[in-house]
């Protein structure tokens, strides 16, 4: 355990300047992934016991339970069927109700998605600190090569060259953990919608399947003007002109 302590101080030692804002970068990226991570998954079972306590409501097409339930629950579930349910009291055409949903999702999914970005910006300034460490590294080799006496040219060299590669290489460690949670969190919040958008897909269609909801589904009639008749086009008790 000694010998894994000293090798991390003279790590960090030898490392230069760089290596302390490298760190303070995975830390921040570190504290960002486990708050989305308890924050998804604690999402993630709200809505599958939002959902699964609402499915019997939904069987038994109370719209006033439906309403009352909505109201006391606030998952991500719940408040896009809201959505949906309030459309329901001005227009009965699943698009409306669908399109209603639809910016009910475009509410919710900031929540989800929010501060995730960061990971990926932070592993490409982990990157580019080491990076930059490296340089200036490289710039004290050869401003030792040049200027330092023969007997101190060899231990400036090595110094400034530990430099360079010590700040590269933490550079990287702390990039590729940042990256892979960046895809984690990413993959959980993609579950997360998926998961959402199938509940809203489910509760279009019990309604559909209940007739409380107008599926508009086109079909065409003939109109009597008098002098001919007209094919007219019929979308949920709504007449228009028939493509010719």
């Amino acid at each position: 355990m000694s010998e894994f302590y000293n090798v991390i101080t003279n790590f960090f030692k030898d490392g230069g300047f760089f290596i302390f804002p490298i760190a303070f970068v995975l830390a921040v990226g570190v504290a960002i992934a486990i708050e989305r991570w308890l924050f998804l998954t604690r999402e993630k079972m709200r809505n599958i016991k939002a959902f699964e306590d609402f499915l019997p409501l939904l069987r038994t097409t109370d719209l006033e339970k439906m309403h009352m339930y909505t109201r006391e629950n606030q998952a991500p579930v719940t408040r896009i069927i809201a959505c949906g349910l309030d459309m329901m009291k001005v227009s009965k055409q699943r698009a409306d109700i669908e399109n209603s949903m639809n910016e009910g999702m475009l509410e919710t999914m900031p929540r989800l998605e929010q501060r995730t970005g960061y990971l990926a910006v932070l592993a490409n300034v982990a990157t580019l600190l080491g990076l930059l460490g490296t340089i200036i590294g490289l710039i004290g080799a050869f401003t030792a090569v040049a200027q330092a006496d023969p007997a101190q040219k060899s231990e400036l060299l090595s110094n400034s060259i530990s430099v360079a590669m010590n700040t590269t290489a933490f550079g990287l460690i702390a990039a590729i953990p940042l990256l892979i949670l960046h895809a984690m969190l990413q993959n959980k919040t993609s579950a997360i919608v998926r998961s959402v958008e199938m509940s809203a897909v489910k509760f279009l269609n019990i309604m559909t399947l209940h007739r409380l909801i107008e599926a508009g589904i086109t079909r065409y009639i003939e109109k009597d003007t008098g002098q001919e008749r007209e094919s007219v086009n019929v979308i949920g008790g709504d007449e228009l002109p028939a493509a010719t």
